[in-house]
């Protein structure tokens, strides 16, 4: 069987070993000609997947990678793994996914299954992608070929994440779209869970993601208000999670980061209006969490009073890009956030990051790009820890003569002047 996967990124390259390692060959296709020339050359450029892994899959002959979309034309399923994020109004940008259909479209062939895992809101499958399918190539969805949605689930940098493992939600565009897009992944994945549509398997996504983030919002207020008690809220989660049932421990942070948590909900609020419904606890929750990097802000403006410096002309080591623990993905890393905010107030700001040596180009923070970590020295005003890294949590900071800023209960050996975030 050979299948091609549309975007080499942190959902499409462990999918493309997935399949390669179960004997599907595979053709990756991707727009970044550096990201092609990695994969044909066994190398990696994601922190958590080995070089090894891809060179023996390559070697074998079942994983390849090209940015030439006709070669579409040999294989017998597409998988679509391309970005959605959201535009300057935080309103979903569908352009890659309606870009990537029209660029399927014209090399489809009766018979050949298309299936999105980009997470969307519910109607992009079955109506949106559908019509550029459609329209492009002169097929019908359901009667020429097959198309389906089936939402990712990729936890970077996790141990317990492993893509064959994680049961596998799959919609079609009708039942036998269904059962062609099951008979797919069943090379790969070991729990399938069928659904009776792809707006199901849209929604179910979103819910996935919406749960996490009201949730998470719940402890970052609950921070803010503990702190000002007195009470530590670290602790009272590692208290509440010996409860057995009935609780799921969450916890707080500088904000949001991530390809999923800060962009899934405006999905689903921005379809909602359509159809006239308002989205109220879920846009509490964003505007929670988005408040975070504001309320961390200010904690560093104490800490520095503290010792009688302003924040303006401070000297700060943000400690961490990442949005989360041990890895390389930076994508909506409320870091950057943070350091725009002090930098705009007047702060002199440095980074260090461990899987970060050099901040990369994006659309958001283009003119952060190039900048590179610098080592940890006590040659600064003020250390703020933004992301838990290993490197972060062994570190000894007791002998730290400097405020620490920690947003994460990241440090174990605590200087004189510490302060949670």
């Amino acid at each position: 069987m050979t299948i091609s996967i549309i975007g080499l990124g942190y959902v499409g390259l462990p999918l493309c070993l997935q399949f390669a390692r179960n004997g599907v060959v595979v053709v990756g296709l991707d727009v970044d000609p550096a990201k092609v020339a990695a994969v044909n050359a066994g190398r990696s450029y994601i922190k958590h997947i080995e070089a090894a892994a891809i060179a023996e899959q390559v070697s074998a002959g079942r994983l390849s990678a090209s940015g030439d979309f006709s070669l579409i034309s040999n294989v017998e399923a597409v998988i679509i793994c391309v970005p959605t994020p959201l535009n300057k109004h935080r309103e979903p940008d569908m352009s890659f996914v309606l870009n990537t259909g029209a660029s399927i479209a014209p090399h489809l062939k009766s018979g050949m299954l298309v299936v999105l895992e980009s997470t969307t809101y519910p109607g992009t499958t079955d109506s949106d992608l559908r019509k550029v399918l459609e329209a492009g190539s002169g097929l019908q969805a359901g009667a020429d070929f097959y198309l389906a949605f089936s939402p990712e689930r990729e936890d970077p940098g996790s141990p317990e994440s492993n893509v064959a493992n994680i049961p596998k939600v799959v919609g079609g565009y009708s039942p036998a779209c269904r059962d062609k897009a099951l008979a797919l992944y069943r090379h790969a994945i070991a729990t399938l869970v069928p659904v009776s549509s792809c707006r199901v398997a849209e929604a179910t996504k979103l819910l996935e993601n919406i749960f996490r983030g009201v949730n998470i919002a719940l402890v970052n207020e609950l921070k803010v208000v503990f702190e000002a008690m007195g009470i530590d809220l670290w602790e009272v989660i590692e208290a509440a999670k010996t409860k057995p049932f009935g609780f799921m421990p969450f916890y707080p942070g500088p904000g949001l980061g991530g390809h999923c948590i800060p962009i899934d909900p405006f999905y689903l609020t921005w379809k909602a209006r359509e159809y006239g419904q308002n989205t109220r606890f879920i846009e509490l929750a964003a505007e929670v969490n988005a408040a975070m990097p504001d309320y961390v802000v200010g904690r560093v403006v104490e800490a520095l009073n503290d010792g009688e410096k302003p924040l303006k002309g401070a000297r700060i080591l943000l400690l961490g890009l990442a949005y989360k623990a041990n890895v390389d993905d930076d994508r909506e890393s409320p870091s950057y956030v943070l350091m725009e905010k002090l930098e705009a107030r007047g702060a002199l700001v440095n980074y260090n990051d461990p899987n970060i040596p050099v901040i990369r180009p994006s659309r958001e923070h283009a003119h952060l790009a190039g900048r590179v970590s610098v080592p940890i020295t006590n040659e600064y005003d003020l250390i703020l820890i933004s992301t838990a890294h290993d490197e972060y949590q062994r570190w000894d900071f007791s002998a730290c003569p400097i405020p620490v800023v920690d947003t994460r209960n990241c440090v174990k050996t605590r200087p004189k002047l510490y302060y949670r975030a």
